[in-house]
């Protein structure tokens, strides 16, 4: 998941982009003229905690750019190149910094990383200079107006609103006839809270009731505590958003004391990097994207693993799909627009997209929300550290919060 930054651009990228800064034209002796590039610089977590959701949207990003530049490139020829840059674990001034050379060197659009607090830094930093910042996989509705006032106008995330994944989460716990559920909030990120929040309404708008309520953050050594908690209230199921190491050691905590009650997380638990080897993880479900243990259902999906394992960069979760699908739809944005790059141009553009096609599902936006709702997702399950997809669900009910 790590090796994104280290397979560099394809062969095709470098071959579609020979091919498309061709001659302009030699009619009356006028010399050649080179098609520009459009350049996207990618200002992304290499080696960090976000790197497991960061590298393989970049790396599935960089197979669409190549197949769309096979293709004739963006738009009246000008093919797509991507320019990265390491925010070498989101650190504030770095990532700043990062995002101001790419910007320096010709990046008409800024992607940035998967979580909206670290992303702050690098999305400013374009906006202010009015250009286009949009995240694969953000999953809050404050990348947008809603964090960054009217200037947020320029910010989209082709990630799921925490909203809606909530929602999604207590609509398949509801259909499982999980009646009570347990919730562990972890503070740390406003998308983690966001989900569960959204949980909570939706599930008991369904005719759920909550048994308990507790939180632990990142970094705050206190997920034993929650833990303890956690486990001296019955519930047919235990409710969470998190990842990084309070994901193993929520799980881990829970079965240690005989807790069997299943386990169900956001996005930010796919995958089975952050698997114990004991005990083994049984009884745990996420919903994601997509299902990268050969099953997706969807065979643009499977095309698209597969050539990210071919690549070398096979994908740890299934958020590759939003590197891809941020990349058609901004091509989709830019052809719109008449080849248009300018923030404004593209922004106008995006805000109106209803259920536009992606890679792994369809597209909307409103004024409002600048995160993907309505998406169809995955729900993997995982006993004895086997992962497998078990089915679908779409939220029905996007709560307010």
């Amino acid at each position: 998941m790590r090796r994104a930054t280290r397979w560099g651009a394809p062969a095709a990228i470098l071959a579609a982009a020979a091919g498309v800064a061709a001659l302009a034209g030699t009619t009356g002796g006028h010399a050649a003229t080179a098609v520009k590039p459009i350049v996207i610089g990618w200002a992304f977590d290499q080696k960090g905690q976000m790197a497991p959701f960061d590298d393989p949207a970049l790396a599935a990003a960089k197979i669409r750019v190549a197949q769309i530049n096979a293709k004739g490139g963006a738009f009246g020829g000008r093919p797509l190149a991507i320019k990265t840059c390491d925010t070498q674990n989101n650190d504030p001034a770095k990532a700043k910094a990062c995002a101001a050379s790419l910007l320096g060197a010709g990046a008409n659009i800024i992607f940035t990383t998967c979580d909206v607090d670290f992303a702050t830094p690098v999305v400013q930093e374009a906006i202010n200079r009015g250009v286009l910042a949009v995240a694969p996989c953000i999953g809050t509705d404050q990348m947008g107006p809603k964090r960054f006032g009217a200037k947020g106008k320029l910010a989209f995330s082709f990630g799921n609103v925490a909203q809606d994944e909530g929602s999604a989460m207590a609509e398949y716990a509801h259909r499982r006839g999980w009646k009570t559920a347990a919730l562990a909030t972890n503070t740390l990120l406003v998308y983690f809270k966001n989900v569960v929040q959204a949980f909570d309404k939706r599930f008991t708008q369904l005719g759920g009731k909550v048994v308990d309520r507790e939180s632990y953050a990142t970094g705050a050594n206190n997920v034993g505590a929650a833990v303890t908690r956690l486990n001296s209230h019955k519930a047919d199921v235990v409710v969470t958003s998190t990842s990084f190491g309070e994901l193993p050691a929520l799980v881990s905590g829970l079965r240690a004391l005989g807790n069997k009650t299943p386990i169900i997380n956001s996005w930010a638990g796919d995958g089975t990097y952050w698997l114990p080897k004991n005990p083994e993880v049984t009884n745990y479900y996420c919903v994601t994207y997509a299902s990268v243990f050969g099953d997706d259902p969807n065979k643009d999906v499977k095309k698209m693993i597969a050539a990210l394992k071919k690549a070398g960069s096979p994908p740890g979760t299934g958020g590759f799909v939003g590197g891809a699908a941020a990349i058609d739809g901004v091509v989709t944005a830019i052809r719109r627009a008449h080849g248009s790059t300018g923030g404004a141009a593209l922004a106008a553009q995006l805000v109106k997209f209803k259920k536009v096609p992606a890679l792994g599902g369809s597209i909307s936006f409103s004024p409002t929300l600048h995160t993907v709702f309505g998406r169809q997702y995955r729900v993997i399950e995982i006993n004895n550290n086997k992962a497998k997809y078990v089915g679908a669900v779409t939220a029905k009910v996007l709560p307010k919060l």
